[in-house]
């Protein structure tokens, strides 16, 4: 089973506090998602590999660590996804960052794939999957697959808010992906919102409804 980890960082927990705030604008709340993913990307990298490399300091030579050419790539699940690219790109400015589009069916409720563009060599890089929301955890699960299908292998899923539904619904279609969280929150209502959440993460970004 993959890990499942609640980013529970003071900073980011205060500033998700902020965006909750339904009286926040659509200013603010993009700038501390952005402020939230750099923190996020510093938390999830965590693991990242080190080599040895001998380099000069003012006093002499000396061997030190650095990050050894671990390839990355982000990919935000379209549209809300994308607030989360710029901070968690501060970070890691390396990485490729690929698109990956979902509607919802109006009928059946269920997400439909409608455009996916990765790096070329997604399969030799670590995923970052980033939504703000992991709410009935279907749009994460597409994304996965077409990730996988496409050959991605050491694959992460971000958000800021989760709900125990869709936390479950991800590790039970993929387990062996690890998920990362600024939040577990309480559950899903009937509307399938996460509570007490954010609202709509995407119209909150974008300013629309």
């Amino acid at each position: 089973m993959g890990k499942f980890e609640v980013l529970d960082h003071p900073l980011i927990q205060h500033k998700l506090t902020l965006i909750r705030d339904k009286h926040r604008s659509t200013k603010e709340f993009r700038e501390i998602v952005n402020e939230i993913s750099t923190l996020m990307a510093y938390e999830v990298s965590r693991d990242m590999p080190l080599m040895d490399v001998e380099i000069e300091t003012p006093i002499g030579k000396s061997i030190q660590k650095q990050i050894s050419g671990k390839k990355v790539a982000i990919v935000p699940i379209l549209r809300a996804g994308l607030g989360m690219v710029d901070g968690m790109a501060e970070l890691l400015p390396v990485a490729r960052i690929g698109h990956i589009g979902m509607y919802r069916d109006e009928e059946t409720l269920k997400p439909t794939e409608y455009f996916v563009k990765l790096p070329s060599d997604i399969s030799e890089r670590q995923v970052f999957v980033v939504d703000p929301m992991l709410a009935t955890g279907g749009s994460a699960i597409m994304a996965v697959d077409a990730l996988k299908k496409r050959g991605a292998k050491d694959i992460r899923f971000c958000s800021l808010v989760a709900a125990p539904e869709g936390v479950k619904a991800l590790q039970e279609a993929h387990p062996d992906i690890d998920i990362y969280t600024a939040a577990l929150d309480e559950k899903l209502n009937e509307d399938g919102y996460i509570v007490p959440g954010l609202g709509d993460a995407g119209d909150r970004l974008f300013g629309t409804k």
